[in-house]
């Protein structure tokens, strides 16, 4: 079972820091989608299947996890390597520059 619990910690580790990476550009709706397909739709029904129709039984539960997270690490790795990511920064430029009016300067 811990080459099972090892790989998930990994896997769970790389998803902790994209899903970071979605929510700090704003994409908490894409990462909200992601996680709901991730684990919905992939990752109970391996889990089901492999825990009862395979009866390989807890260990089936936590593969189905694992799929899952697979999923979701690949999902928002495509989304991070395929962003403009000067248009990010453009935009949280603009953010920041916008944010500021004649009042909030202290001189």
């Amino acid at each position: 079972m811990l080459p099972i619990l090892a790989a998930s910690n990994f896997l769970d580790g790389i998803q902790s820091v994209l899903s970071g990476n979605a929510r700090g550009c704003g994409w908490q709706k894409i990462g909200a989608f992601v996680n709901l397909g991730s684990y919905y739709i992939v990752g109970i029904p391996a889990a089901i299947v492999l825990a009862f129709v395979l009866d390989i039984g807890g260990k089936g539960l936590w593969l189905g996890i694992i799929c899952a997270l697979i999923v979701q690490v690949f999902s928002l790795m495509i989304i991070t390597i395929r962003t403009d990511w000067e248009k990010e920064a453009k935009k949280a430029t603009d953010r920041v520059y916008d944010s500021v009016t004649p009042e909030s300067i202290v001189t």
